[in-house]
């Protein structure tokens, strides 16, 4: 006897589980009203400006592309616009991919940080044209607001090479002597990476891995360098936001 009831209420729950399913197929293919659709393109809209505001506010390099950030905005609407098409029928939704497959998108990201941008966008936009509202109201808030603090609070940030220096000097130069003094004053970290003869053995370029003490004395450090090294070519390149110092 227990036996039997227990298999009934098994059933009885398989049964629950199937109607919930089915209810919640039937709810997905319904075709989306005119105010849901409104909805969700502003909805998607404004949480994909968060998310570009949050890139703006974020970015730290020197190649900001107002273009880029339109394209987060572009991108993220017409994600939910496409969801929205293909919801609840196969046919359609067969037909936008083998369309979307012929389609080479191309462009080179300045950061990789760019990519993850496009990901959060493409998902915001997927969670809205799937209906998952409260899902996008919750996540894309709390990204945005994860990577604001990781920006804030510079974290995971590299204590060693923040810049490379590439200096020019004469055959007859003792470098090591000659930069000493500089290199004591205004870096916490150098190290010598490469040395390499240029114009046709006359010259030597030097290259070192450096960490400014004070990035706003940069000027002052390359001036310095130059007068130590005879006015030869003195390059200062930034490693994180790839900003070049240069003096000839």
């Amino acid at each position: 006897m227990n036996s039997l009831l227990h298999l009934a209420q098994t059933s009885a729950s398989a049964d629950g589980i199937s109607s919930s399913m089915a209810k919640l197929a039937a709810d997905l293919s319904e075709k989306p009203r005119v105010t849901e659709i409104l909805f969700a393109i502003l909805f998607s809209f404004a949480l994909n400006a968060l998310t570009a505001f949050t890139y703006k506010r974020t970015y730290r390099g020197t190649r900001y592309s107002q273009d880029y950030v339109h394209t987060l905005l572009i991108l993220g609407t017409v994600v939910t616009l496409v969801i929205l098409v293909v919801m609840g029928n196969m046919a359609t939704a067969f037909g936008m991919f083998a369309a979307f497959s012929i389609i080479r998108f191309r462009r080179s990201v300045g950061q990789s940080r760019d990519i993850g941008f496009i990901f959060l966008a493409m998902g915001t936009g997927l969670a809205v044209g799937a209906r998952q509202y409260a899902l996008a109201a919750i996540t894309v808030p709390l990204v945005c607001a994860i990577i604001f603090a990781i920006s804030r609070l510079n974290l995971f940030s590299s204590l060693k090479g923040s810049h490379l220096l590439r200096i020019r000097v004469g055959t007859d130069l003792d470098y090591d002597q000659a930069f000493a003094g500089l290199f004591a004053r205004h870096l916490s970290h150098q190290s010598l990476k490469s040395v390499e003869t240029v114009q046709a053995g006359l010259m030597t370029e030097l290259t070192y891995e450096v960490t400014m003490v004070d990035s706003t004395a940069i000027a002052e450090f390359v001036r310095g360098i130059q007068a130590a090294n005879g006015n030869n070519r003195v390059i200062l390149t930034c490693v994180s936001d790839q900003l070049v110092v240069e003096a000839d």
